[in-house]
């Protein structure tokens, strides 16, 4: 099987195309039908001009010939809009498929692979690189084929008029081909520099504008206005010198190739001086020619577009040719309940640096169990691994039993709800935001499920209620109101596995307390993960790992784990001296 980046240009626009193949035949068919109908009209002066040359002088003789001319230069409009209106039906397909493509396939890669991918770049290639190709691919396949077609049938028909005449009309082409070729000298290299920079460009200007908060806080406007700048600057001058060493072989070629008349005038007035071509031939010849290469000099402009569109569709291939994480189409086996066992499990976010070595834990169905640790042990790695997030590399994590690489995405997906200490919310109201969790769910049902996580009453404070749009990522609300609608969301999925990742880290004492109060009451039944640095909240937890440098160092019952003096015992002590410090300090305040 070929490699994405392997595949020609013509071979990924019909693979996107899918169904709307017969729309970019259709186009090519209408194309070519209508070049030639801008070529007969030639044809027809020329005759025209015969007749005169031979005496004919009385309008009526040359009325079909005018009317002719009319006729197909309507139609050449006709089959033009015909072509192009179903070549840009098929390139609004091609670009809605391409991205459709990317983004499942970004569903079904690892976590770590996505981020490894500046949001940038992502976001370049799906939204700006592809809308770029929207020109090229509605016109070039048409377009292309038309104008190399008709010179050709053409080229074919002066052959039957005097091939001598014929042949001296593409001696412009070889001298204009050769101004092209220094034009196009070191083009890949030139292409790759610009795309680079461009790349850079489009990563500093993300940075920059997520980074602004900071850059203002710490002064750094100045030195970080200047990176973006340079950036700026350099993405601008490499296309600026890449026209500026290519305008003059442009000019020549596109000047040069398309002047028929400089070889055919003084060859054929030697042909005809010495009798080898008639009056009428030598002006049919003349007409016809000089619309000959003008097509041909169309197709050529579009060889920039056609080295740009491919370079696009390899840098799409690139994203398809990600490997994806292990997921069977279909489950073939369901667990018989919602148990989590990791054996044996090995993981790193890079070749490099292994971060989990050998965890081995096992999590009871329906119970309240705890991930606790120094920063940096691998607590957080290991929600991620059992929300299926990335792949281990050695060993297995199983659900009732069930190796969760045999789980098809979707079904697992409904077993788990994941909360991250960095929640994300979309651009819509709060309402739809809470009802991503549960899609068909009522309003009574967000409503309630807000209730219970401590959410109403903020959000019926908000301009619009419910309605209220939240932002870009959530940017209108604070990151403890985003981290409450996170965690509303997902108990309205009502997943028989629920995962917080410090949850509960930006919310405030109070409403921490009505969150885990309301968490109580949600997860009766289910199996409840927790990662918390506030080991008062998980104290009374069924069971506590405690993980230290990528491995579970002990496990057990807040009291057990106490009993045993290990760094459990370390931990709550320091927790609890700082809990006293802070209460002490407020009450002296």
């Amino acid at each position: 099987m070929k490699k994405n980046k392997e595949k020609s240009l013509i071979s990924w626009i019909m693979e996107f195309a899918n169904t709307k193949r017969s729309l970019y035949v259709l186009s090519v068919i209408f194309a070519i039908c209508g070049a030639i109908c801008s070529m007969l009209p030639y044809y027809f002066v020329g005759r025209i001009v015969q007749k005169l040359l031979a005496g004919e002088h009385r309008f009526g003789e040359y009325q079909w010939e005018f009317i002719l001319i009319v006729v197909f230069w309507t139609m050449r409009v006709l089959f033009h809009s015909m072509s192009t209106a179903r070549s840009h039906k098929a390139t609004f397909a091609v670009l809605g498929n391409i991205r459709k493509e990317i983004c499942t396939k970004l569903t079904k890669v690892p976590m770590g692979d996505v981020q490894n991918i500046p949001s940038g770049e992502l976001k370049n290639i799906i939204v700006e690189r592809v809308d770029s190709m929207e020109t090229t691919l509605a016109h070039i396949l048409p377009e292309v084929t038309a104008n190399i077609v008709v010179p050709i049938l053409m080229f074919i028909f002066l052959c039957t008029i005097n091939w001598g005449l014929a042949l001296s009309a593409l001696i412009t082409i070889p001298v204009g081909m050769m101004c092209m070729m220094g034009m196009m000298k070191n083009q890949a290299a030139k292409w790759a520099n610009c795309m680079e920079k461009t790349r850079v460009l489009n990563d500093i200007a993300v940075e920059y504008i997520n980074g602004i908060e900071v850059i203002k806080a710490f002064s750094k406007a100045d030195s970080s206005y200047e990176r973006f700048q340079t950036a700026a600057k350099d993405g601008a001058q490499c296309y600026i010198d890449w026209m500026r060493d290519s305008i003059v072989g442009l000019t020549a070629a596109m000047t040069i190739t398309p002047s028929t008349m400089l070889t055919v005038l003084p060859i054929g007035g030697i042909m005809y001086l010495k009798g080898f071509v008639t009056t009428a031939d030598f002006v049919m010849v003349i007409i016809l020619a000089s619309g000959l290469i003008g097509p041909l000099v169309t197709a050529m402009a579009y060889k920039d577009d056609w080295a740009k569109a491919h370079t696009i569709f390899d840098e799409v291939g690139a994203l398809l040719d990600m490997k994806e994480m292990e997921r069977p189409e279909k489950t073939s086996e369901q667990p018989k309940d919602y148990s989590i066992v990791l054996k044996d499990v090995h993981f790193g976010y890079g070749k490099d640096k292994e971060i989990l070595h050998g965890v081995n834990l096992c999590i009871q169905n329906g119970t309240i169990n705890a991930l606790v640790g120094p920063s940096g042990s691998g607590k957080s790695t290991i929600a991620r691994l059992i929300a299926s997030l990335w792949d281990v590399d050695e060993g297995s994590i199983k659900i009732g039993g069930v190796d969760i690489r045999n789980i098809a995405s979707t079904d697992y997906n409904k077993k788990i709800s994941y909360v991250s200490q960095e929640n994300y919310l979309f651009n819509m109201s709060v309402r739809e935001n809470i009802r991503m969790g549960k899609k068909n769910a009522t309003n009574k049902e967000v409503e309630e499920a807000a209730k219970r996580c401590g959410c109403h009453d903020f959000i019926m404070s908000l301009e619009k209620g419910y309605e209220t749009i939240v932002g870009n990522a959530g940017g209108h609300l604070s990151g403890g109101e985003r981290q409450r609608i996170s965690i509303a969301r997902a108990m309205l999925k009502d997943a028989p596995i629920v995962i917080l990742d410090e949850a509960t880290a930006y919310t405030d004492p109070e409403n921490e307390a009505l969150i885990q109060h309301s968490i109580a009451q949600i997860i009766q039944g289910k199996t409840l993960l927790v990662i918390a640095h506030r080991l008062s909240t998980i104290k009374d937890a069924n069971r506590i790992f405690v993980i230290r440098d990528g491995v579970v160092d002990s496990e057990g019952t807040h009291e057990e784990l106490l009993a045993q003096n290990g760094l459990y015992k370390k931990m709550w002590k320091a927790h609890t001296s700082v809990r006293d410090e802070a209460e002490g300090g407020l009450a002296n305040a």
